[in-house]
């Protein structure tokens, strides 16, 4: 993980407690509550004579915060993060939310033992040249920092967290971190890992055993925090002298951990062996799949994907959203007027709809929720995929498997003597399935296909590019929706952009203009959003629909500049000003937009 945690905060302004020494008791914390005007001496009266009559072991925060009470100046709960955070400001320290992607959790161990760890109730979070970051709940007892401080050679600075938060982060620091050193210990850590000229001669360096319990604690760990950090893919990364671990979450990367190359190349075997790969193979690139269960019980599928490196086998894991294929239109991003145009595209008898954006722009959650709505009991929908990318029991997927001659066009010439209404083609990648689709809309079937292109009138000129003849096009295509991806802002800490005009979005987006609401946000950054300012992302849809004098263009040599003129006058809206609106709308950022999207070129 990053040497680096989350930038801490100083909550309140309210002067340093200092008067008071040792573990915390509720009493005290009444009294200051109402000493501050958070809860009203009525309040602190109840709570003191309910809190009396009982004991507990918990800690004095969450027992105040079982109470419920509600805060006299804005009406809000009291639970223990906003106790916390008021304790913070009182005592004068930083107020802290763990993030466990910035926590260099294989340090955490060299500070102080779990058993310290739990008895102080203190979790190192960062581990500097200069000083070590310690959080706690206790910030009054710190007989123990002195102690730490000698054996570290530097100054300990300490931060509060809430209670709940420390107790979950002290066990799985210390598990991740156990679980790490016994791999490594049950395997011989002299032996340097395999690299690609040395990948070439197979089973020569001991390895350690995929089924080592330190090894299945290290790969359950991985896959829960993704899963807890709403990570897309989880990346393997074997380097020089260490394996990474990285995590994409709203399409950027983030290092979550380093792994000895040793453990690195056991938790690839396990993750290959449980996605029933060939584990000894590591010469050539593997697909696999896994299926799993996340901490709220549903089950979510993993595509696997290993590839020979420089320095050993990269491993990369697609997470799929288990919600992804019952998204409402809405939901992925859709306005109404995109919406209610490809509602007209989708429900027509037969024809081709394409779906075009570069990797990772979300083409495949499009089809598949797309898809889901429209596979009722009266219809058979078929697939022809590679790989498939989630299972869904409403369809009949098929896998193209090109050492049996099995590719998209002789799959998809399989699939129209299997009594199909609607077909769904991966991708189009030549002329051979291209043709093969165009056949099967031409027999009365609705195909679905992706296509790699910059925006949607290019795919026009792309399948004529790829030898399609012009009335076969006229004859077949439906539409075509391009679409991205962009970050959202974050609903917690985005604020008013006074200084974001109309004139600046009109400016960029020329030669559109905007009508309707305007309230434009800029990002802040916050705890929930790891300090960047988003959180999630949202989709950008550009609908070509062809009409008839789109079809006349089509006939004749066609120019890119004019189709996309006729696209504009039937009512395609360019991804760049499906991108202004979503800012107009205050649910991104023009920078978010022009990144993401192809200039308007007329």
């Amino acid at each position: 993980m990053s040497a680096s945690t989350t930038p801490l905060r100083r909550s309140g302004a309210v002067p340093a407690t200092t008067a008071f020494k040792g573990r915390l008791d509720w009493r005290p914390l009444l009294d200051w509550l109402r000493e501050d005007g958070v809860v009203s001496a009525a309040d602190a009266q109840r709570t003191s004579q309910r809190l009396a009559a009982g004991d507990s072991a918990q800690h004095p925060l969450v027992r105040l915060a079982n109470v419920g009470m509600s805060d006299a100046r804005n009406g809000k709960p009291l639970d223990v993060e906003a106790l916390t955070e008021w304790l913070a400001g009182r005592c004068g320290k930083d107020y802290l939310r763990i993030d466990p992607l910035k926590v260099n959790v294989g340090r955490v161990a060299d500070v102080m033992s779990i058993n310290y760890a739990e008895r102080r109730r203190a979790l190192p979070v960062q581990v500097g040249l200069q000083e070590v970051v310690v959080a706690t709940c206790e910030p009054f007892d710190t007989d123990w920092v002195a102690e730490i401080e000698s054996h570290l050679r530097r100054p300990i600075r300490l931060v509060l967290v809430s209670p709940p938060e420390l107790q979950r982060y002290t066990t799985e620091f210390y598990t991740l971190a156990k679980s790490v050193k016994a791999a490594q210990k049950s395997g011989d850590a002299t032996v340097a890992p395999a690299n690609f000229e040395q990948l070439v001669e197979l089973g020569k360096s001991k390895q350690l055993d995929a089924n080592d319990q330190g090894v299945v604690q290290v790969v359950d760990w991985l896959w829960q925090y993704a899963f807890d950090q709403r990570a897309s893919d989880i990346h393997l990364e074997p380097r020089r002298d260490m394996g990474a671990v990285r995590f994409r979450i709203d399409g950027v990367m983030h290092t979550v951990y380093q792994l000895p190359l040793t453990v690195m190349a056991a938790v690839t075997s396990r993750i290959k062996l449980l996605g029933r790969m060939d584990v000894v193979e590591k010469r050539r690139p593997l697909d696999g799949r896994i299926k799993t269960r996340n901490p709220d019980g549903e089950e979510v599928e993993m595509r696997l994907s290993t590839l020979p490196t420089a320095f050993g086998e990269k491993l990369v894991m697609r997470i799929f959203d288990p919600d992804s294929t019952v998204k409402t239109l809405d939901a992925l991003g859709f306005g109404p007027h995109e919406a209610q145009r490809w509602e007209q595209l989708v429900t027509q008898a037969h024809g081709v709809i394409l779906v075009t954006g570069p990797t990772g722009s979300g083409k495949t959650t499009t089809l598949y929720s797309t898809l889901k709505r429209l596979a009722t009991d009266e219809v058979n929908v078929c697939t022809i995929e590679d790989p498939i990318e989630m299972i869904e029991p409403a369809f009949n997927q098929t896998q193209v498997q090109p050492q049996l001659d099995l590719g998209f066009a002789n799959g998809l010439r399989a699939l129209m003597r299997q009594d199909p209404d609607i077909i769904m083609v991966g991708e189009v990648r030549d002329l051979e399935t291209a043709e093969m689709a165009i056949q099967a809309a031409l027999t009365g079937h609705l195909v679905f296909t992706t296509l790699h292109t910059n925006d949607s009138t290019s795919a026009v000129t792309r399948l004529l590019d790829l030898g399609v003849p012009p009335y076969l096009l006229n004859a077949t295509l439906l539409g075509v929706l391009a679409q991205r991806l962009v970050r959202t802002l974050c609903a917690h800490c985005k604020q008013p952009d006074e200084s974001f005009t109309r004139e600046t979005l009109a400016e960029a987006i020329q030669p559109w203009r905007m009508s309707g609401g305007f309230r434009p946000y800029r990002p802040v950054g916050c705890i929930e959003c790891r300090m960047t300012g988003f959180r999630g992302r949202a989709g950008l849809y550009e609908l070509l629909m062809v009409n008839e004098p789109l079809k006349a263009l089509i006939g004749q040599t066609p120019d890119l500049s004019k189709l996309r003129q006729q696209g504009a006058q039937d009512g395609m809206r360019p991804l760049r000003l499906a991108g202004a609106m979503k800012v107009a709308e205050g649910l991104t950022t023009l920078d978010e937009v022009l990144r993401a999207t192809p200039a308007w070129e007329r």
